[in-house]
């Protein structure tokens, strides 16, 4: 069965929801989903798409929709987290290397558990060692290997892949060519990918 893309960037504020609970909602589902890094922020600078952090009015609803949507879920979340993050390239090129090697999923739950729970800022320290050693990973090596430019290369061939998808956003959901923004819109894609219309 072939998967529904998940397009993410840590960072996203919005993808929280969607990592805290994409396994068990994979399993009820019976559909894999291939969990796909890229930066969002840098198809947002192109859009002019300024973030929330600059509007607070937006940025105070933001954190209070999540809070609303997580306690839906049965989520814990600690809001307002840090944000946005100032390691953001970092956070994701460790989960470009944890795709690679088939630690992406562990470490992108890990990393998010410690942002929006315990206000550590993915990508930063200490989230980022105790996120890659909770789920077996070597720090500084992992540190290493995501600096180096072959991972720089594949995160930027990842977000240029998103973008020709006409991906704009984080969350997406891609099924074939049909895309779904936003953890709201979840249940479309399950629907999507099962049927070839929206239920």
């Amino acid at each position: 069965m072939k998967p529904i893309d998940f397009w993410f960037s840590v960072g996203s504020t919005y993808s929280y929801l969607t990592v805290m609970r994409l396994t068990a909602v994979a399993e009820e589902a019976g559909i894999p989903f291939d969990w796909r890094p890229f930066s969002v922020r840098a198809i947002m600078r192109e859009m002019d798409n300024i973030p929330f952090a600059t509007k607070p009015i937006k940025a105070g609803y933001m954190w209070r929709d999540i809070e609303r949507r997580a306690a839906k879920y049965g989520i814990e979340a600690a809001l307002p987290a840090p944000y946005p993050l100032e390691q953001f390239d970092l956070a994701n090129r460790v989960a470009v290397l944890g795709r690679r090697e088939g630690w992406c999923r562990d470490y992108v739950v890990a990393t998010y558990r410690r942002w929006f729970q315990l206000g550590k800022p993915a990508g930063s320290e200490p989230n980022l060692s105790e996120s890659l050693a909770e789920i077996g990973q070597n720090p500084e090596q992992v540190i290493e290997a995501a600096s180096s430019e072959e991972i720089e290369t594949a995160y930027q061939a990842a977000t240029e892949e998103a973008r020709a998808l006409g991906v704009f956003g984080a969350p997406t959901f891609a099924v074939g060519g049909e895309l779904f923004w936003g953890d709201d819109r979840l249940d479309d894609a399950i629907a999507w990918h099962r049927t070839g219309r929206v239920a």
